[in-house]
């Protein structure tokens, strides 16, 4: 079971705990045993048995999550304030050895026919996510730490800056400890990176320079060299700055961040960049999975886990190809409606090019991208009861990615609030480059990463009563964004997309996604070059090159991951369609909504058998 981590560091987790230090030989790892359940009797009440089994994996998630001071801080705890997290083998090793000691007392403690549905359902899911990190060790390796998906070098200051409040010195001098502890976890990270580099799993050249020039801008300005504050470190000075202490005090912390940061701070910077450049002179082109040790059963693996399905690289392939098929006939109607003379190629180049479906590329810009999405979300919100009986409580934030983390942030992205309320939950967008920026897909973008896409799933996830903690807080890929892609398309049947336009702009989302699954299977599968794969996503989608290849490299660096929005999106609208059949009049989008939403996410398997269940319980109500 994986501890809950900050969503903006979840790249540099998912990859860096998933590999060992160069010292070591990894331990074999079993399935946990299968212990005989106990004895159910006819005196078993479910309700009561729910109870406990509700405290058992409370506790079981709060045991893993106390092995996580960062997870901790995710979720706006202060214990273990003063320390970043563990990257070494034996901390792996520890976690997944807990976790199947927590499945075996499990099995022995609890009856599954003792239980009630919501009840047997939270034993399926904590059973499967500990089988499948049973299965996923045999891949410990084959994650890359650092890429233009993210490193150590900036997702560090992105935790600091972003999760870490500073309310009273002791949190401050927190702050201070988790500089210094930055030399500690290079080293770890590092170790790992070198002794994959000596197994083969190094990173696609077009990495290294990217990933370097972050590190970089991390130590560009004070305290290391003359200039403006860095990010840290203004960000350390404007929350010690808002402390009731006298200024002395705030003297003697700024005086010790700035040790710290000079000292430990930047060994472990340096540590990092050494390795990193010597780990550049190792690797030979861009390549994808197939090319690691054991690649194609490594990629089958990352295909089951990112969409919970059993369908091979080829049928993922022709879903993909067919899904472009389909979006381009609905482009090429939107086309024709609006008069446009050409080609639907041509259409794509006539809006990239187009001035009139561009903000400035200025400060001027960006915020009005920044109000656009504000205001595209302060719609749904205002609609959104029509079609959920449950909105999430916690605020929701659009926010640009910080310049000095924009080469190696995603287009845009969700982070999730803290448990106690005190950070709401944040849609960051890369404005990097407004010029490459288009008008009319920031409706869509704005409704899959914030309402009502991933915050209305993350966000009310976490506030689900009686649910345990492992569900609210935990994810799987082809749910969390078959969901929002499934959101892009409720922005119209609320009544949005009002222009022919601004349709377009929704579809090419959608476009987007289809071909994610053509380009992530033929890197990985059928052995595409980099420069294929760009060329597929400007012959068929509606994106800018630097988009194409931001998109592109982000498929070779996470093997598996772009097929999940489809596959999802998929799976909930077939759902959905059975459920009208089904039921006819007597159907509620509420309803479906509640049953897709208000159980936390779950694998799409288990998805089909809830809507299954509720659409018996809706035809027995009558």
């Amino acid at each position: 079971m994986k501890p809950l981590l900050p969503l903006s560091l979840s790249l540099l987790l998912l990859s860096t705990t998933a590999c060992v230090p160069a010292t070591g030989t990894a331990p074999v790892v079993a399935p946990a045993p299968v212990a005989t359940p106990v004895a159910t009797t006819p005196a078993l009440d479910p309700a009561a048995e729910d109870q406990r089994l509700t405290a058992f994996l409370d506790a079981a998630f709060e045991e893993q999550l106390a092995r996580s001071p960062q997870g901790l801080t995710s979720l706006g705890r202060k214990e273990q304030y003063d320390r970043l997290d563990s990257y070494t083998e034996a901390y792996r090793a520890d976690g997944l050895a807990l976790a199947q000691r927590q499945l075996q007392q499990l099995r022995a403690d609890f009856d599954p026919a003792g239980l009630s549905p919501a009840g047997r359902l939270s034993y399926r899911l904590f059973e499967k996510e500990v089988l499948d990190e049973v299965e996923a060790w045999r891949w410990r390796w084959h994650g890359f730490p650092a890429s233009t998906n993210g490193s150590p070098a900036g997702s560090i200051p992105v935790f600091l800056i972003n999760q870490h409040r500073v309310s009273t010195v002791a949190d401050a001098e927190a702050y201070i400890s988790r500089l210094r502890d930055v030399e500690r976890v290079m080293n770890e990270i590092t170790a790992n990176m070198r002794r994959q580099t000596e197994a083969g799993i190094i990173p696609s050249k077009f990495n290294f320079a990217p990933v370097r020039a972050d590190a970089r801008r991390v130590l560009a300005g004070a305290p290391f060299t003359s200039g403006a504050d860095t990010p840290v470190y203004a960000d350390f000075k404007s929350k010690v700055a808002k402390l009731d202490v006298p200024q002395a005090e705030k003297d003697r912390l700024l005086a010790a961040a700035r040790e710290a940061m000079t000292g430990p701070f930047a060994r472990g910077y340096q540590t990092f960049l050494s390795t990193w450049d010597s780990i550049e002179l190792r690797a030979t082109g861009n390549r994808g999975a197939w090319s690691l040790p054991d690649g194609g059963a490594f990629y089958a693996n990352r295909l089951s886990q990112s969409t919970t399905t059993d369908m091979s690289a080829d049928e993922i392939h022709q879903i993909g190809l067919d899904q472009v098929a389909s979006i381009h006939r609905e482009m090429e109607r939107i086309k024709d409606q609006v008069g446009f003379k050409g080609t639907l190629k041509q259409f794509f180049a006539h809006i990239i090019r187009g001035q009139q479906y561009k903000y400035p590329n200025n400060a001027k810009g960006r915020e009005a991208y920044l109000a656009d999405a504000r205001r595209y979300i302060a719609q749904v919100m205002a609609k959104a009861p029509t079609m959920f009986s449950r909105l999430p409580k916690a605020p929701l934030e659009v926010r640009a990615v910080e310049e000095w983390r924009q080469e190696t942030a995603p287009v845009a992205f969700y982070n999730r609030p803290s448990e106690d309320g005190s950070r709401p939950g944040i849609y960051y967008v890369n404005l990097a480059d407004m010029t490459q920026v288009l008008k009319p897909q920031t409706e869509a973008i704005s409704y899959h990463e914030g309402a009502p896409g991933h915050h209305f799933q993350i966000a009310l996830a976490q506030e689900l009563p009686g649910v345990p903690k492992f569900r609210r807080f935990g994810g799987y890929g082809a749910y969390s964004e078959g969901w929002g892609l499934y959101a892009e398309s409720l922005g119209k049947e609320l009544g949005f997309y009002e222009d022919p336009i601004s349709e377009f702009g929704m579809y090419s989302t959608q476009l987007w996604r289809a071909v994610r699954l053509v380009v992530d299977t033929g890197i990985h599968s059928k052995r595409w070059t980099r420069e294929q794969a760009i060329r597929y996503f400007l012959d068929n989608a509606l994106l800018s090159e630097r988009d194409a290849t931001k998109e592109v490299e982000r498929y070779f660096n996470w093997p598996g991951q772009a097929t999940s929005y489809m596959v999802g999106q998929l799976k909930i609208f077939e759902l959905r369609q059975r459920a009208q059949r089904e039921l006819g009049a007597s159907f509620d989008l509420r309803e479906f909504h509640a049953v897709v939403l208000e159980n936390g996410a779950v694998p799409l398997d288990v998805l089909e058998d809830l809507i299954t269940a509720y659409i018996a319980d809706r035809k027995r109500a009558g």
